[in-house]
């Protein structure tokens, strides 16, 4: 099966790290307002999902979600969560971390991709 999200081991040791200050997590891909299109990280129920809103996948074993609208736009290509060095997004819990996460990209196969679309 396809995975929509996944995560490097760096971006997998930082939700460790931020799971053992704020237990449990979830992740919400920003639309690129204030913080860019960073991978918002939030306590669990501290970010309220909308019926519009589309979960994603599984990473680090914490939900992933994302706007349909959004969602529109990144249909096509699998999402790789990564970690830098640095501070990341203000709105999010890695903010005051040593390193951020970051959302990379690759463009699904054609067979992937109907794969993938069945599960929208």
């Amino acid at each position: 099966m396809v995975e929509r999200v996944v995560a490097t081991e760096e971006a997998l040791d930082l939700i460790d790290h931020i799971k053992s200050i704020h237990g449990p997590i979830m992740f919400y891909q920003s639309g690129g307002c204030c913080d860019g299109s960073a991978p918002m990280c939030y306590s669990e129920g501290d970010f309220k999902l909308g019926s519009a809103d589309v979960y994603i996948g599984s990473i680090g074993d914490v939900p992933f979600y994302m706007h349909k609208s959004q969602y529109d736009y990144w249909k096509h290509t699998q999402l790789i969560i990564d970690a830098l060095d640095g501070r990341g997004a203000t709105f999010s819990l890695d903010s005051v971390e040593e390193k951020h996460f970051i959302t990379n990209s690759r463009v699904f196969t054609d067979e992937e991709y109907e794969e993938v679309k069945k599960l929208i």
